[in-house]
Formats: structure tokens, sequence, C-alpha cells
């Protein structure tokens, strides 16, 4: 791919330099609620059908599922708002649940979000489908082919950029709330009259049902559909998730964006519950009960014809937009886990448009073979989506009832009960749907998720174990190097002369390693040197312009360092060069070039962790930058020497070598 044909399809790279690149990229709070909120809200093209179909027959319990589910959403809200107040750079149930349960719980808090968002992209595809073609039948053998079309338009507008993408859907947020305002008010408004013989009924028909089936018959029925519903409230955790793309102050948007999401989602959730109720809609084959009302609200004619066409159209666009909240906070979560090391580093690496971008393809990836596995099948969707995003709404919730308990300060008893009965509900949302539909595509769900999760230990034990080797090697060095003094002659460095440039990162084992290999290698081939390095903005730099400055003084730093001790204990005339990008190896590329510019006899040097039987899976889980480099530097004519620092394979049990 051309770099000028990639930069019209990717969008242009950010200019990191820029003061105001922060600024630019973040939301505010009504954008926050489009990219991120349309999760939520979206929902209730599912869950409320979910819900109200489990009714069967006792279809007047509708009235107390709208308020259960309005009381509901607040509920988890309201949890999640205080999250926000807790964890200000971002929470969400991986952070929550790592910093108060531990690591290993947060790991398992974190796998279940990633299959959650997953499942976001894949159910919010295929329902929108499903909405799109209620009115046009024909099309439905061509359903796979419709989601993935939109799968691929969804992927590269996220690669672009958050805030491209959220502008872009904007106006079909706004036409879905406006046409489900006018069918929902529209709905209940002119059926008052019904409304009254309908709340007239509620009371005979709980007696009836009381007398013939029993309390607990009716309350278990009432438990049923409302667990079965609980994709409703799927969606609320992404404002937590996302915090780090919102407007400063984060927090006071992050919770208006709360406000807007719970708000907008109970009033809809309940209001088409009751709508179902008035109008007695009932399921169609082959139309979601949405079109159903709809149709029944206007009745026939062309106009009324319109309004279903645009309501439906609205419904299903919004529901790919829904998807955009795994694209969102999908990679946000994979990166988070990354800078942990349960996953490979290179998922918190940013593109030039500073996106996630390997984590974006990944997500779509998933979401295709998810697709393609379950045939877009609504149904089987919905019960893998709801069982992971409740294990996170419980784990997030015990972790601040926990939290609560050790700090003990504030409102902390009121917390205690807010996260506690929003951790009961959730649990109770969970336990039922894994019974009632474990054989229906929950175990499915959970075989994932467990797969994930031991992925992650294994990639974890191998980090832990190759850092443990390098730590090793900095300590040994550090015994045979003796104290470095600062030299004050400052020898400038000769153009003519042999020049060593080494590409160094953070001061200690790996750098030292390989600068002290050099006059071994090439013993008075070199006295002077040039050490260059480059800070790679990823996931953990990318809040704002404080830690990318707070990156490049430790990059001098380091430095610094470097360019003492070869002054001080080898004698070298030495300088040093820095950069700031997203990409390491381009930018080394570009500044290799420009020091053997520079410094026409340069010969460049660079260590490489060498495992003794290097797999597949160790060049995934490093980032392989030395080679790259040497690629691109043999091929434009300069010399570049890899040097080896051996290192036993961390995931072979008893591996072994030596330094």
């Amino acid at each position: 791919m051309s770099p000028n044909f990639a930069r019209r399809l990717f969008g242009r790279a950010r200019d990191l330099k820029d003061p105001h690149v922060f600024h630019q990229m973040a939301l505010v709070a009504f954008l926050a609620w489009v990219g991120l909120g349309a999760d939520g809200l979206s929902s209730s093209a599912y869950g409320p059908e979910e819900a109200f179909k489990a009714l069967g027959t006792h279809r007047y319990l509708a009235v107390f599922l709208a308020i259960a589910t309005a009381a509901t959403v607040f509920i988890i809200a309201w949890g999640y708002s205080r999250i926000i107040e807790e964890f200000p750079h971002g929470g969400g149930g991986y952070i929550v649940a790592s910093k108060h349960l531990g690591p290993t719980i947060g790991a398992v808090s974190g796998c279940a979000l990633l299959v959650d968002y997953v499942l976001t992209i894949s159910v919010s595809l295929a329902s929108g489908a499903d909405a799109v073609l209620s009115f046009a039948p024909s099309a439905l053998p061509y359903k796979l082919a419709i989601v993935f079309a939109v799968l691929g338009i969804l992927t590269l507008l996220n690669l672009r950029g958050v805030k491209e993408s959220v502008k872009i859907l904007t106006p079909i947020f706004i036409i879905f709330l406006i046409t489900h305002a006018i069918l929902i008010v529209g709905s209940v408004s002119t059926n008052l009259g019904h409304a009254s013989e309908v709340v007239s009924a509620v009371p005979h028909d709980l007696s009836h049902d009381l007398k013939t089936i029993g309390l607990g018959a009716v309350a278990l029925i009432f438990m049923r559909a409302f667990s079965l519903g609980g994709g409703t409230f799927t969606g609320i955790e992404a404002v937590s998730n996302g915090l780090a793309i919102m407007r400063e102050p984060r927090v006071r948007t992050a919770k208006r964006t709360m406000v807007l999401m719970a708000c907008s989602l109970a009033i809809t959730a309940g209001g088409i519950l009751l709508a179902y109720l008035l109008l007695d809609v009932h399921h169609e084959e082959g139309k979601t009960m949405n079109a159903t009302l709809a149709e029944a609200f206007v009745g026939t004619g062309s106009w009324a014809r319109v309004f279903v066409v645009v309501t439906l159209i609205s419904e299903g666009a919004l529901l790919f937009v829904a998807a955009q909240a795994g694209f969102l906070d999908g990679p946000r979560v994979m990166a988070n886990m990354a800078l942990d090391q349960w996953l490979p580093h290179r998922m918190a690496a940013l593109s030039e448009q500073l996106t996630m971008r390997n984590g974006v393809y990944l997500m779509a990836g998933a979401a295709a073979l998810i697709l393609a596995y379950t045939g877009g099948s609504v149904d089987t969707l919905v019960v893998m989506y709801s069982i992971n995003v409740f294990i996170t709404f419980t784990l997030s919730n015990v972790a601040m009832i926990r939290h609560a308990l050790h700090v003990r300060e504030g409102n902390w008893r009121r917390a205690i009960l807010v996260h506690g009965l929003a951790a009961l509900v959730c649990g109770m949302i969970l336990v039922v749907t894994l019974i009632e539909k474990f054989t229906e595509g929950g175990w499915i769900t959970m075989v994932i998720t467990s797969a994930l999760v031991l992925l992650c230990v294994v990639i974890r034990v191998h980090y832990r174990a190759v850092s443990g080797k390098v730590a090793q090697l900095s300590r040994e060095l550090a015994l045979d190097i003796p104290p470095v003094h600062e030299v004050t002659e400052r020898t400038p460095l000769d153009p003519t002369k042999p020049t060593a440039v080494v590409l160094a990162g953070g001061y200690g084992g790996l750098g030292l390693h390989t600068l002290m290999q050099i006059p071994r290698v090439f013993p008075g081939q070199f006295s002077q040197i040039v050490f260059i390095a480059v800070g790679v903005i990823d996931a953990g730099v990318f809040k704002g312009k404080d830690e990318v400055d707070a990156m490049n003084d430790k990059l001098a730093g380091d430095l610094d360092k470097y360019v003492a001790f070869a002054r001080g204990h080898m004698g070298w005339a030495a300088e040093a060069n820095h950069a700031i990008g997203t990409e390491a190896v381009a930018e080394l590329d570009r500044m290799c070039r420009e020091v053997a510019g520079r410094f026409p006899r340069s010969v460049f040097f660079a260590g490489k962790l060498i495992f003794e039987e290097e797999s597949w899976y160790q060049r995934i889980l490093h980032n392989e930058t030395a080679a790259a480099v040497e690629r691109r530097l043999q091929f434009a004519g300069l010399p570049m020497i890899v040097m080896p620092i051996r290192v036993f394979d961390a995931m072979r049990p008893g591996g072994g070598t030596s330094s």
C-alpha cells in the first residue's frame, strides 16, 4: 500500500507536537453520548423485546417490568458514576477490579469485557440488519453480506480516528431520537383511554395469578423475563471505559454523558415495554417487535409507511452506530491489559492517526468470526452478549464495595448500599441467564472467555520471566561496571571518523550490554558514538500533553546517562538524539538516515533478545524492532549489526541459557 493511498484511506497523520491535538480529538458530552451512549440506547431494540416475549401470557407484568428496568438502569449508572469519580483517567471493569480485587480478578473482568465488546459489535450489526430488513424481507438471504459490508465501513472509520467516526454517525443518532420519541409518546398518549383499562386489569390479572399459580410462580416468571431482558442494560459501562477520549474536565464530561445515557435508555426501554402492552403487540415471524409496534401505531397509508420505514432505518442505523462502543472501548481495554503484560505489547501501540489500529483490526476480525459462526442470529448473540457484561458489572460493584469498606470516607455506607444493590441485581441476572440459556449459546461465551483468560495468564508468565532475566542481566552488569564520573571536557565528534551509532532504549541492561559488546567485537575501531532513541506514544502515554512531556524528559535523562557512561567509562566522544512518535521503526529509520548524513562512516548497532528456541509466539509478543530497522537500513546501503542478547525460553519449563 503506497503512503499516499494509505493517507487518503486512513486520514492524515496527527502532529504530536501540536499542543491542541488532544483537545481536537476529545469529545464533548453530546458527542460522547453519540459514540458511547448509542450502545446503551440501541439495546432498546432487542432488550425489551426479549423481556416482553418471556412474559408469555402474563403480559400485564410489563407494567412492573418497565418500572424495574428504568430503576435498574439508574442504579447501574449511579454505580458507574462513582467509578468515574474514583478513576478519573478511565475506570471500567478491568481497572476497577484490578485495583480493588487483585490483578488476576482484573484479568478475568478484562477478558469478559473484551469478549463483550466483540459481541457488542456482532449483536449490534445483526440486530441492525434485522431492523432494516423488517420492511424488506426479500433481502433476508443477503443479511450476512450486508452486515459484513457495514462492519468493513465501521472498521475504516475507526482507523481514521474517533472523532471523525462519531461526527459522521451523529445525524443517525438524532433521527433515531426523534422517531422513537414520536413512537413512544404517541403510542402512550393516543391510547390513554385503553391505558385506564390496562391499569385496572393489572390488579385483577395479578390477583388471578396469585390464586391459581401462587406468588412464587409469579415472581419466577417476572424474574426470568427481567433477566432475559438483561441486554437492555448492556453498554452502560462504556462511558467509564472511554474517559480517555472525553473533553476536559473529563470527570464532569463523563458524568454528563452518563446522565444522558441513563435517562434516554430508561425512558426508551420503559416506554417501549408500555407501548407493547397498550397496543397489544405480538411477535411476528420475520419482523422485530418494534417494527410491529410502529405499524400498529401509525396504521396504513403512504405517510404511515414512510414513518415506519424511517423509524426502522434509524433504528437499524443506530444499532450500527452502537457497534462504535466495541471499536472505541474494546481496543482501549486491550491496550490497558497490554500495558499490564496480559496481552502482547503491540496492542497498546497507536497509529499515525493516534488510533489503536491493531486493536481495531482484532475487534473487527473477531466480530466477523462470531457473526459467521452464529449466522447473524440475534437470539443466540443476545444470550452470549448478556453473560459477559454482567460478569463485569458484578465484579466492578463488588470491587467498589471493598474499596468503600477499606477507606470508610465520605458517604461510604451509602456507597455500599448502592453498589451492593447493583451487584445483587447484576449477579441475579447473570445466574438466571446462565441457567436458562446455557445450552442455547451461553456455553460458547464461557468457553471463549475462559480460553482468553488462560491465554492472558500464559502471556503474562512469559513477559514476567523475560523481564526477570533482563533485570538479572542489569544487576550482573552493575556489579562489573565501576562508578562513572562525569567528564567535564566535551570532545566534539569528528564527521570523518568511524562512528558507532547505538539504538538505545531505557538506561539498563539491554542497552549497556549492546554498548559494551562494540569494543569487544571491534577493538580499536571506534572512538566516538551517537545514541539515538525513540519514545513511542501508546495508550499509557496518550492522555495529554503532560504525559508526552514526561516521556520526553525521561528519554533525555536516559540518553544523558548513556553519554556519560561512554565518555567516563570508555573514553569516547559521545552525543545523543531522541524523538517521539507513534511507530518506532519508521522514526528510527528516519533518525538513522539523518545521522548517516552527518557521519558518513557510521555503523549502526542494536540489541535483540535471542531465545534458545525462537517460536512464532515470541515474534508476536516481542516487537522485533531491531530486525525491522536492520532490513530498512541495509536496503538503504547502511551497515547495521544486531548484537544478540540471549535469554532462556520463558515459555518452556526448565529452559535456560547463559548470558
